[in-house]
């Protein structure tokens, strides 16, 4: 009798872990450490299992990449951060708001200089804007919705310089290595970005909503209580941003250097390997290396322009340590989430996959299923990044046993967890955002989630119109 059926143990205790716990580093745990033992059928013997599949993920040459590149990226935000540069655009663009349309609109203008990381773009335009608010009867809640709107809906999207992108293309990779195809992760990844449609159409509505004349406007400004917005938190970013120089020069220089080596050095690792057109070089390059390279890069001249700028150097290389240690938590999930991929297919995940769900689900509806069930374990754990990796695996699985489209199931995987930390009252930016603005953080998700169900309804459409369309 086949027991393939206890490879998805470990996926349950996962997702069962994380909506009972609102956090999902520790199902993860015990999800590896459950699998290793049903596969070792030994507590001792398992133990010895989980560690050995987490320093498996930790001695292979692509995963050490990605850790070195999301620490690196860490660091140098923290550094960007304390530099004031941020400050100093936000208030001199603030300086030149006249109306309310104008206001929302500084919210998209400052996107350019703040993609890289949706806290450190929250945190550091949120303030600002808030002390923009009392010139203007505008409602707090339609202004905190444009933030993460603009937020969550656009760095998601972009292919490079975002902390996002690293670990997306290494689930993508995962996934290609597990069920042996000849495929580029970095390309699949750009080819799957046009699927995300939560987030294209999220981003078309958020637009709208910000430039469109609407009966809210002219509401009177909506206050919140002060016990559901996190006063503490808020404090403390205040405090932290307050003792901060603005200088925007100190955010623009570093940004558009790394911009500019990771799209440099894209073309030409992609050249060096024959690529004749840009977008072949593009998909031929090892964007991994090339992230790393361009980030350490970028750190290196961003550290001597800080010097020859007269920046405290205790202070950048404690932000430095400070930014890239935020990264950590992140880091450490994509550990357990290598780890828990390796044990689930020496458990015979694929197998039990293509047995099953394979053998009768229809190849069109895999896309749509898969980001209507990752869109509700997202909205329950609040993490993009949980919820990616508790799904791609299952998503190439199921694309490769029923011959569903495996680029649209990827944008689908990665639609849901879009949803998720767009929508999720647990999600991070609803958080920050609730606690910057003053408002309650219960009423602000409910406000949140009218707009984004309409969306996740609109996707799951496009999802079963594109996959009939495509297989």
């Amino acid at each position: 009798m086949s027991v393939e059926w206890l490879s998805i143990v470990p996926f349950i205790i996962v997702i069962g872990f994380s909506i009972w716990l609102k956090r999902i580093l520790p199902g993860l745990v015990l999800g590896v450490l459950t699998g290793s033992i049903l596969l070792k059928s030994g507590w001792l013997s398992g133990s010895d299992q989980a560690v050995t599949y987490m320093v498996e993920t930790l001695s292979d040459e692509t995963n050490i990449k990605i850790i070195g590149f999301l620490y690196l990226f860490g660091g140098l935000v923290g550094m960007m951060t304390i530099a004031g540069g941020i400050k100093g655009f936000s208030e001199w663009a603030g300086g030149k708001i006249h109306s309310q349309r104008g206001l929302l609109t500084l919210i998209w203008l400052t996107l350019p200089f703040t993609f890289m990381m949706p806290m450190f773009r929250i945190m550091m335009i949120g303030p600002v804007v808030k002390s923009l608010l009392g010139k203007w009867n505008i409602s707090r809640q339609k202004v905190g919705f444009t933030m993460d709107v603009s937020t969550s809906s656009v760095i998601v999207l972009l292919p490079v310089a975002t902390a996002f992108v690293g670990f997306m293309v290494s689930l993508v990779e995962n996934g290609i290595h597990k069920n042996a195809l000849e495929w580029s992760a970095y390309s699949v990844f750009l080819m799957s970005i046009p699927f995300n449609f939560f987030a294209i159409i999220m981003l078309i509505f958020g637009l709208a909503r910000t430039f469109w004349p609407s009966e809210e406007n002219r509401k009177k400004q909506y206050k919140a209580e002060g016990d559901e917005a996190h006063p503490f938190h808020r404090s403390s970013i205040n405090k932290e941003l307050s003792l901060v120089k603005a200088q925007p020069w100190n955010l623009i220089i570093p940004l558009f250097l790394l911009l500019g080596l990771s799209l440099f050095l894209l073309w030409q690792d992609g050249r060096t390997k024959g690529a004749k057109s840009v977008f072949d070089a593009f998909t031929q390059a090892d964007a991994t290396f090339v992230m790393l390279l361009a980030v350490f890069l970028t750190l290196t001249v961003t550290f001597l322009f800080y010097a020859i700028r007269k920046l405290p150097l205790h202070e950048l290389l404690f932000h430095f340590i400070d930014g890239g240690n935020q990264m950590m938590q992140a880091i450490i999930l994509l550990i357990l989430v290598w780890a828990l991929s390796l044990n689930a297919e020496d458990l015979g995940f694929s197998q039990f996959v293509s047995s099953t769900l394979g053998g009768f689900l229809p190849a069109f509806t895999v896309p749509a299923i898969l980001f209507v069930l990752g869109s509700l374990v997202g909205y329950f754990i609040g993490s993009s990044w949980g919820t990616w990796g508790l799904f791609m695996p299952l998503g190439f699985s199921l694309a490769a046993a029923t011959d569903a489209p495996i680029v649209m199931t990827v944008g689908a995987v990665f639609a849901s967890g879009s949803f998720g930390a767009m929508t999720s009252p647990l999600g991070d930016t609803t958080i920050t955002t609730a606690s910057i603005m003053e408002l309650s953080l219960v009423e602000y998700a409910y406000y949140k989630l009218k707009f984004c169900a309409v969306g996740a309804g609109a996707a799951a459409l496009l999802y079963l119109a594109a996959g009939l369309f495509l297989t």
